[in-house]
Order: structure tokens, then C-alpha cells, then sequence
């Protein structure tokens, strides 16, 4: 078997290769028209938009990405003749059984006439009038193998079924790439599979040189009969927001705070005036990770204002005091208790260095139970009564991120995971939540150190 047959797959897909030498061959005005001749609004709008640096589509099943993407490159090629632009899929197979066949296809629908390389890695060159242009076929995995080159364009292909460490990594590597061509650009054309890398690029972390367009499902007329039906029957609702309706959700399963939700639970602007409201700081110790959150009691309420991340625990004393500083309000630290045996950064324990920082330590002789702690945070969130007593300001993002995404463990499905990083702030919070509004619980009675309500 050869090299070819390996990685295209049989002979039939190379006819349309030799076939296409026929075809005049086309200028770039003309390619551009008969690109976007067809295209659905949102397709438009992917494909004309080469103001950002970063610019996303986020669909739901069917709604024509990969299709948009393949026509993205198609005038990107066209914009940048006589330089080099690349493609990328997460792996190998979906190289060849996606995008090569889709650009097989629309190549051959537009009358463009190009030539393939197989080896020693896959390419296609197109060829305009006016010149021609080549459009490279990587993998996220072996991004590196763009190193030394000089890219105009380069577009992802479903980056968000990767490895979210993988895809990032594979657009930082891209994004050093852009600095040839007439029009340089990062694009990708996604399904959202929950808060992963789409998310974080075109949502969490945008900035100016980033724009996103999202699409339904519904928003393409030409799909088959029962197609949307047979995913509405089939779907539950969080996938249907997902895959149909191409919406950022909470995919993962086993949700720790599932009685979380941002509808529910985040606000804009405190309902009331805070400044003379004494300061609850929940704490967590890390090396290199403390984390802190601040929040205050307004009645049997529980308002979370802001949010620290600090380097080590002094780090985070002085970060704690500094946002009180202008205030004439008591400030209580209520810490991980075992912080009173070990230290982050120091010969001194870490309560006892909040302790010298002036603060006010509220810590028990033992933390809760993992499992006591997460039911009180869950109470604050909606307990039984259907009561919300927890709400946060939106600046606190990370908190809220936490919330959302924390899962049970994969190897111990009875406790919280602790490797996606989305641990350290609710610990911190329950830590709070646990002193401050702990129920009548089976260890009443027993030393504590912190009051029992």
C-alpha cells in the first residue's frame, strides 16, 4: 500500500486532482464570488470578517462549520495569493475523513483548480489567475511542526473536542505563525462541548482583536427532514443547548455545587450599600496558590464581593487588608484549619501568619468533612424551602467559574475534584459558609471551635 493510500485513503479521491487541471483557472475576484454565492448569513459573516485577529464560529450539529470553515481558507487563500495559510483538526483521521473530504468537494464546486501533496505532510496549492497560494494540513497534537514557518492564516477545525491544554497550546504556536501575507488571521469553526477552549479564547478571555459568531442548528434550512427532531428526542436539555443551539453549558457530569446557577446567583451591582458591613474572608493555603473570598452577611444572606489569588499566605494578608483598608469595618479570616500546623512560605504557620498580618482568625481545631461542607455551601445556594441565600457580584469571575465547573473525581466519585484547579476558591468559600452558617448538624455537642447555629 502506498504512502498515498494510506493517508487519502483509495485512487477515486486523486480523479478529481487531474480532472481539475482542466479547469481555467479562476481570479481571486472570481473565486471570492463563487465562495460566498451560497453561504448561509452566519457563513458570511465568518468568512468576511478579517478585522480580528481571532475571530470564532460556534455552532450547534448541522448548522454548516466545517463547510464555513473550508470557504473561510478558500478566501483567505485568495486574499493572500503567493503565501501560505494552514488547516488544522485535532487528529490524523479527522484530517482525512473531514476536512480533505469537504475541501475535495468544494474545490471541485467552485472550479478551482489545485494540486495535492500527500507527503512528506499533506497540502493543497491553489491556483488563481493571479497566482497561487498553499494551505498547509496539520494536526493540534503535532503543532509544533509549524516551527520556521511564515503563515498568513490559520484555521481550527472542531478545536473544542480536543484536549483544552492541547488546542490552546496549538493556537499560541499558530498565533507566532501569522506575520506574512496581505490579510493575517486565527480562525476556528467549533460545536461548544462545554466551558472548554472556545469558551476561554472567544468568551472568557476576548479582548479587542477577538470577535465570536454563534449558529444554530436551526439557522440551516437544508437540512434533512427529522434531523432537528430526531436531536431534540434524543438530547437532553443541557446537550440541546449545546449541540443545537451552539450555547456555552456545563457539560461534566457529576457537578459538585449543581444547585449553582448563574440566572439565580450573580448580580451586577450589590442591592445595598456595603461600606459599613463587616468583611467575611474564607481562605485557602497553597504553595504558589492561596486563594481568598470575601463576602458579607446581609440578614440570613450571603453576599460574595471580591476575590483574591495570591503567590503565598503573607501575599494574601496584605491583599485581604488592603481591600479593607478604607473602611472602618471588622474584618474575620476564616481559614483551612490545618493551616495551623504547616505554612506556605515560612517558619510560622500559616494562621499565624494572617495573625501577625492584624487579622481577625476564626478557625476551628479540624476542618469539617468534605462532604458537611459542600452540603452547607449547597443550602446557602437553594435549600429545601427553595430559598437562594447566596448571591455574587459578577466581578467575581473565577468564583463563578469554580462553581460552575467543579466536578466529582474520576478515580473517587464521592469526593470533589482537586486536579481541574477549580477547587481552591470553593474551599475557601466553604470554609466561610461552614463557620458562619453551618446547620444543627449530627456532631452538635462536639468541639468544634466555631460557633454552632
Amino acid at each position: 500500500m502506498s504512502l498515498v493510500d494510506d493517508v487519502v485513503g483509495s485512487e477515486p479521491l486523486l480523479a478529481p486532482i487531474l480532472e481539475l487541471q482542466r479547469f481555467s483557472k479562476p481570479t481571486t475576484a472570481e473565486v471570492l464570488q463563487r465562495v460566498q454565492a451560497e453561504l448561509l448569513p452566519h457563513q458570511i459573516a465568518f468568512c468576511q470578517d478579517t478585522e480580528h485577529r481571532k475571530l470564532g464560529l460556534v455552532c450547534g450539529f448541522g448548522a454548516g462549520k466545517t463547510y464555513g470553515l473550508i470557504c473561510k481558507s478558500l478566501h483567505m487563500a485568495a486574499l493572500n495569493v503567493g503565501h501560505v495559510s494552514a488547516l488544522f483538526e485535532p487528529i490524523a483521521p479527522m484530517l482525512r475523513d473531514i476536512l480533505m473530504r469537504q475541501m475535495d468537494e468544494l474545490l471541485t464546486k467552485f472550479e478551482i483548480p489545485f494540486d495535492f501533496r500527500v507527503s512528506p505532510l499533506p497540502e493543497y496549492r491553489i491556483h488563481f489567475r493571479e497566482g497561487s497560494h498553499t494551505i498547509l494540513l496539520r494536526t493540534m497534537e503535532t503543532a509544533n511542526r509549524i516551527r520556521g514557518q511564515n503563515l498568513c492564516a490559520v484555521g481550527f477545525d472542531e478545536a473544542d473536542t480536543a484536549n483544552k491544554s492541547v488546542a490552546t497550546q496549538a493556537m499560541r504556536m499558530a498565533l507566532a505563525r501569522l506575520r506574512s501575507g496581505n490579510v493575517q488571521q486565527f480562525y476556528a469553526a467549533t460545536t461548544p462541548e462545554g466551558f472548554g477552549w472556545a469558551f476561554d479564547t472567544f468568551e472568557k478571555n476576548a479582548g479587542d482583536d477577538t470577535a465570536l459568531i454563534r449558529a444554530k442548528t436551526t439557522d440551516n434550512p437544508y437540512l434533512p427532514e427529522g434531523f432537528i427532531d430526531s436531536l431534540l428526542q434524543n438530547y437532553p436539555e443541557q446537550l440541546i443547548q449545546s449541540y443545537l443551539n451552539g450555547v456555552f453549558v456545563n457539560l461534566n457530569t457529576g457537578q459538585v455545587y449543581d444547585r449553582f446557577d448563574r440566572a439565580k446567583h450573580v448580580i451586577e451591582t450589590a442591592p445595598v450599600n456595603l461600606d459599613n458591613e463587616p468583611r467575611h474572608w474564607g481562605c485557602d493555603f497553597n504553595i504558589s496558590n492561596c486563594n481568598a473570598i470575601c463576602g458579607v452577611r446581609l440578614g440570613n444572606s450571603f453576599l460574595l464581593i471580591d476575590e483574591v489569588k495570591a503567590h503565598d499566605t503573607d501575599s494574601m494578608a496584605k491583599a485581604i487588608k488592603e481591600k479593607s483598608a478604607h473602611l472602618q469595618v471588622p474584618v474575620y479570616v476564616y481559614p483551612d484549619s490545618s493551616g495551623a500546623n504547616r505554612s506556605t512560605n515560612a517558619a510560622r504557620t500559616d494562621i499565624e501568619l494572617l495573625q501577625m498580618a492584624g487579622l481577625t482568625v476564626i478557625a476551628g481545631k479540624s476542618n469539617p468533612l468534605i462532604r458537611d461542607r459542600v452540603a452547607a455551601l449547597q443550602a446557602l445556594l437553594v435549600n429545601g424551602k427553595g430559598e437562594v441565600r447566596l448571591q455574587i457580584l459578577a466581578k467575581c469571575e473565577k468564583m463563578i467559574e469554580c462553581l460552575e465547573l467543579q466536578g466529582y473525581s474520576e478515580r473517587n466519585p464521592q469526593q470533589p475534584d482537586k486536579e481541574g484547579g477549580y477547587d481552591h476558591l470553593t474551599d475557601a468559600l466553604g470554609y466561610a459558609v461552614w463557620a458562619l452558617y453551618n446547620p444543627l448538624h449530627i456532631r452538635a455537642g462536639r468541639g468544634t471551635g466555631i460557633r454552632v447555629y
